[in-house]
């Protein structure tokens, strides 16, 4: 029997590279539903049709680490009006690092960098989050 799978195993890719995150969200597909009613129909009601496929955004939550400027790199690459998009893949994996569920990210660009919150008196790792935008998204399970 199968038994549901941890959420703390997973990994993103873009570009070729491999990165580690401690938390992504926004993985959500809404399909809107449109009120229809033909005037001449005797039904007291509406029907509902399946309309747009909206996406959420996706948030990246990350520690900040020496050297590694990839986040801001990317929001910074937007030059009259264009930004560098990319295809995101974010896997979850099984306890022998396999990849169960896919999700795959089109045409995503970075749309808000969100910088750490300092505080002296606090002993937290400094996270720094990238919410990105994408034009669809697809959910494989492996």
């Amino acid at each position: 029997m199968s038994h549901a799978l941890n959420r703390y195993h997973f990994k993103v890719e873009w570009g070729g590279r491999s990165f580690g995150f401690t938390e992504v969200s926004g993985l959500d597909i809404e399909v809107e539903a449109v009120n229809y009613r033909n005037g001449s129909s005797p039904e007291d009601h509406v029907k509902k049709i399946p309309g747009l496929r909206k996406y959420a955004n996706v948030t990246l939550k990350r520690g900040i680490t020496k050297g590694d400027n990839d986040f801001f790199s990317w929001i910074n690459t937007k030059r009259m009006g264009d930004i560098e998009r990319r295809d995101v893949v974010i896997y979850l994996l099984d306890e022998d690092h396999n990849p169960v569920v896919v999700w795959r990210l089109s045409n995503a660009f970075p749309i808000h960098y969100y910088g750490p919150v300092l505080a002296a008196a606090d002993s937290d790792i400094a996270i720094e989050a990238l919410v990105l935008t994408h034009e669809g998204m697809t959910i494989e399970h492996t």
